[in-house]
């Protein structure tokens, strides 16, 4: 872990509600409030999670925007700003930055991927035109590409970017990552599965799709690991990972959509081409946040 992480903990990939108007920002400002009083360390606004891929350019800008102004500082908010068209990733990023952000999450290019070299020259070119430090995402399964250990090694040396978000689930690449970028990079799990192994191997902590619908559990998962109780943040991780499963039966986000749906902070609405979760599927993950007392 460096010595001064983006965050430490848990940050959520916060959901956008949505309805067939476009963003719910009433919703979405009490849900902001919501997860900062229940202590969760930061918030990722437009990722994978708030479907950024189908917000329109002004409703990700905006979005961004609401979200900087309605959480006043209280804990770091980080952008996703990531595309396949770095020119656009630079604007995005380029926004972010004046509107307040703390920090940028950017993902590797999807469809049009990229070399190594082609990954090392535009996180280079985005970090170059930020004013905050990036966190960079990656995501094989969904971007169809992989940054290697030597490229974040590589990377690791602009001043700029400072953490990684990974997801690639493949551990023993994230063990090879964290040997060679020692305490230059912060690493946070990408996976809700693999928070304690990442935070194991020097973490500092998880952008995590859990903590929409547990967000001081999550956040506890982690303190009570740094806090030198592994026994209890492992008894976490173990215990939440039926839910967890559950939260990834179908594509990220249909299924949190509908937790959160069922606890009322949105409606199950989400864009094509994501559709509404399967009937069995849902019963299944109902009983599950049942069990934890979350309806």
């Amino acid at each position: 872990m460096t010595a001064n992480p983006i965050f430490r903990g848990a940050a959520t990939a916060l959901i956008t509600p949505l309805n067939a108007g476009g963003v719910d920002y009433d919703r979405f400002g009490k849900l902001i409030d919501w997860q900062i009083a229940e202590g969760i360390d930061a918030l990722v606004i437009a990722g994978t999670t708030g479907e950024g891929s189908t917000l329109t350019d002004e409703e990700h800008r905006e979005v961004l925007r609401f979200a900087v102004e309605r959480a006043a500082h209280r804990v770091p908010i980080i952008a996703g700003t990531g595309s396949n068209d770095t020119d656009y990733a630079i604007s995005l990023t380029r926004f972010a930055c004046d509107v307040g952000a703390d920090a940028m999450l950017v993902v590797t290019p999807y469809y049009n991927k990229a070399t190594q070299k082609g990954l090392v020259r535009m996180y280079t070119a985005i970090a170059d035109a930020s004013t905050k430090p990036l966190i960079l995402y990656n995501v094989p399964s969904r971007t169809g590409v992989g940054i290697e250990p030597a490229t974040y090694a590589a990377l690791a040396e602009h001043p700029m970017i400072r953490a990684i978000k990974e997801a690639n689930g493949n551990i023993s690449k994230i063990v090879e990552t964290a040997a060679l970028v020692g305490d230059k990079l912060d690493i946070y799990s990408g996976n809700d599965d693999q928070v304690v192994p990442i935070l194991a191997l020097g973490g500092a902590g998880v952008i995590s799709v859990l903590s929409n619908v547990m967000p001081k559990a999550t956040s506890e998962m982690c303190h009570s690991w740094f806090r030198g109780d592994i026994a209890a943040s492992r008894r976490m991780q173990l215990d939440y990972l039926p839910l967890i499963n559950a939260l990834f039966c179908e594509v990220n986000p249909i299924p949190v959509k509908a937790a959160m749906a069922a606890m009322g902070w949105c409606e199950n609405f989400l864009r094509l081409p994501l559709t509404e979760m399967e009937e069995a599927h849902a019963e299944k993950l109902y009983a599950l946040m049942r069990q934890h007392g979350l309806i």
